[in-house]
């Protein structure tokens, strides 16, 4: 797809890619979102994010499009700021990839987020984050295995994320999805075959738009999935070596309105 070819969908994560680092997201970025549903392309924020993290950015893009929260797990309606549905991670698979992944890596921490709220164990700690401040409520072991969530949530005080995920993935690759997007040791992990990509996948086939109608913006590797998935793929400067190396395509880093400025030359 050549950039004067305007696409049907945009489908672009929020954090590193469109929120700028004050957590921000800048009035140009606003403004380039808009041009997308006034040019009768549909607009799809696909992001790690829980749904109770959605206000500000419903409020941002005035309640226009849809939102793929949770790393795919979640379909939430921007308009209504209602769950649309959720895939779910059964409570014996939670109580199974906590077993081996304590067995694992010792360290860990646990949290399982549910489409609205979470539960954490009491030394799920997060730093300068207070879990409670966030919307949690700290349980027991039995109690944090006990029902169905939307996200695993895997925490290491001082683990490289890239390495954490590989032993993750090594333990529990064949009960949940794998993925993280923070530069911190904290893993997601979603039913298995939950993505993204998946979502993003199942919405457009809804709506009759095929992958190569869709371009995709991201940045940490949870967005893999649904950047090689995307007809274009865009990584913002500041993204992950490894998406930076999947993408067929790269723009300015998130700070420079790098996604503002591609959708204005494909909706000038």
């Amino acid at each position: 797809m050549s950039d004067v070819t305007p696409p049907r969908l945009i489908a672009t994560d929020l954090d590193g890619t469109i929120v700028r680092s004050d957590g921000t997201i800048s009035a140009r970025t606003v403004a380039a979102l808009a041009r997308v549903e006034r040019a009768g392309a549909t607009l799809v924020m696909v992001t790690g994010r829980p749904p109770r993290w959605m206000h500000e950015i419903a409020n941002a893009v005035d309640h226009h499009g849809v939102a793929i929260c949770a790393n795919g797990a979640v379909v939430y309606d921007l308009h209504t700021e209602t769950v649309v549905r959720a895939h779910m991670i059964e409570p014996d698979v939670i109580a199974k990839a906590v077993e081996r992944l304590r067995a694992a890596v010792p360290e860990l921490r646990f949290a399982v987020e549910y489409p609205t709220g979470f539960v954490f164990e009491a030394r799920y700690n997060l730093g300068r984050w207070d879990a409670e401040a966030l919307g949690g409520r700290p349980v027991d072991g039995e109690t944090l295995v006990s029902r169905g969530g939307t996200k695993l949530l895997a925490f290491h005080p001082n683990a490289d994320p890239d390495s954490l995920a590989k032993k993750a993935e090594k333990a529990v690759g064949d009960l949940v999805t794998v993925t993280h997007s923070s530069g911190r040791g904290l893993l997601e992990m979603s039913a298995q075959g939950v993505t993204k990509a998946s979502a993003l996948a199942e919405f457009c086939a809804e709506h009759q738009i095929t992958a190569d109608d869709v371009v995709a913006f991201g940045d940490m590797p949870n967005d893999l999935p649904m950047l090689t998935w995307a007809g274009t793929s865009y990584g913002v400067a500041n993204a992950h070596p490894l998406v930076l190396a999947a993408v067929t395509c790269t723009t300015a880093r998130n700070d420079d309105d790098g996604v503002a400025q591609v959708l204005e030359r494909l909706f000038p």
